[in-house]
């Protein structure tokens, strides 16, 4: 009889084991946005500078907005899931540019704990030469691992 107790609270404990273990939610601890990672340059010099300042304002459709003061270095960018081009008002330094991206995406699966993000192909920068010098596309690929995709020289 007591062998018989022992292997039934054996089992009842090994099945609120398996249970309590098996329903729980796994957590998400990767990025799940994929942003241009573009990094400043002075031009006079060709070493990395961030800006004094820089902001970025989305044109048209895009809404994003950034705005920050000292130490910008890199900055990310958001680019719409939903278009294959998009075109931000850049400021650096208090100089205004206009700077426009054309690009390819897809829908990636990060994990199951995660989910889905997009992806995106960086095809074309465009842009105005007001304070801007030279745009180059270092890394055409954009995900979610933060590898540097443009260089701005200013």
């Amino acid at each position: 009889m007591r062998s018989f107790r022992i292997y039934v609270s054996a089992s009842v404990l090994i099945c609120v084991l398996i249970i309590t273990f098996s329903c729980t939610p796994g957590m998400c601890f990767e990025e799940t946005n994929a942003f241009l990672e573009a990094s400043f340059y002075l031009e006079s010099t060709g070493k990395a500078k961030a800006p004094d300042s820089l902001t970025l304002i989305g044109l048209g459709k895009d809404t994003a907005r950034y705005n920050k003061v000292g130490g910008i270095q890199p900055a990310l960018i958001p680019l719409n899931t939903s278009a294959e081009n998009c075109s931000f008002m850049i400021k650096i330094n208090g100089v205004s540019d206009t700077i426009s991206f054309l690009y390819n995406s897809w829908l990636h699966l990060i994990s199951k704990e995660c989910g889905y993000t997009y992806y995106h192909s960086l095809d074309t920068v465009y842009s105005t030469r007001n304070i801007i010098d030279t745009i180059l596309i270092k890394q055409k690929t954009i995900t979610n691992l933060n590898d540097q995709n443009i260089q701005i020289y200013y």
